[in-house]
């Protein structure tokens, strides 16, 4: 069932998001070469704590999936498309790129976002993949208003990134989101403008584009949670909560890129 939000909703969601941006803004300062993974994991649990949250995703369970997710946030490597598993174990390393998904749950309401971030030195083909789906972010925010559709925001993403030569994550989407970690509607990267659910004021969504430098088809790890590139190839995720109103969308998870 989709709920519209009203005022009284957006102030627990305000800081719930904001809590979310503050970590992905620490974690884009941290993100070095010789960290691993479990550090910008226990690094960000301590911040959502700290800011009388609690991380979204710890202990999170998915239908079909028989653990649990361990992590308090989502560290996706190079060919990692999303759901990355935070380790002692993954050490970074200059070239690599890192997705984070940061989720918080503040006074029984959620915020969701995610950020791609170079480590150290990163070659320009993989720096265009992380530019172009930032960019395709931005473009399906700048469209996602009242009176337009769904499949007006999927194009947005998929007229843009494919003709980079970049492949779309059609098996994972985006999200509403509020009381729930996961709502409806379902956000596709791809779609036909006017096509889809009319969008209405009050909406809370999330939307993450996720984009391969390769082809498009995924493949699920052993583990159950880890989505990887099917040929290898790196994949980027950028993610923003937003609230739907007249004239522009509001950003609930105001992180910043630079």
């Amino acid at each position: 069932m989709i709920t519209l939000k009203r005022e009284k909703d957006l102030i627990p969601m305000r800081k719930a998001g904001k809590i979310v941006a503050d970590v992905l803004d620490m974690i884009r300062e941290m993100v070095r070469p010789g960290i691993s993974t479990a550090d910008i994991d226990s690094a960000a649990e301590a911040l959502i704590i700290k800011a009388g949250a609690t991380p979204a995703f710890k202990g999170y369970k998915v239908p079909g999936i028989p653990v649990p997710f361990p992590g308090a946030v989502c560290t996706s490597v190079n060919d990692e498309v999303v759901h990355g598993i935070p380790s002692p174990d993954r050490i970074l390393h200059e070239g690599d790129i890192v997705s984070v998904d940061v989720g918080s749950c503040y006074s029984g309401y959620y915020g969701d976002a995610a950020s791609t971030f170079p480590v150290g030195h990163i070659d320009r083909k993989t720096m265009k993949l992380l530019d172009v789906t930032r960019e395709s972010l931005d473009l399906a925010i700048a469209v996602a208003l009242p009176g337009k559709t769904l499949g007006d925001v999927g194009h947005a993403v998929e007229s843009f990134v494919t003709p980079h030569g970049f492949g779309i994550v059609r098996e994972y989407a985006g999200h509403g989101i509020g009381k729930h970690l996961h709502e409806p509607p379902q956000i596709l990267n791809y779609g036909q403008p006017g096509h889809g659910m009319i969008l209405k004021g009050g909406l809370t969504l999330a939307i993450e584009p996720m984009v391969m430098a390769g082809a498009e088809e995924v493949v699920v790890g052993p583990d159950r949670w880890v989505v990887k590139t099917a040929d290898g190839s790196k994949a980027a995720h950028f993610e923003k909560t937003v609230f739907l109103r007249d004239g522009q969308a509001e950003i609930l998870t105001p992180w910043s890129w630079n």
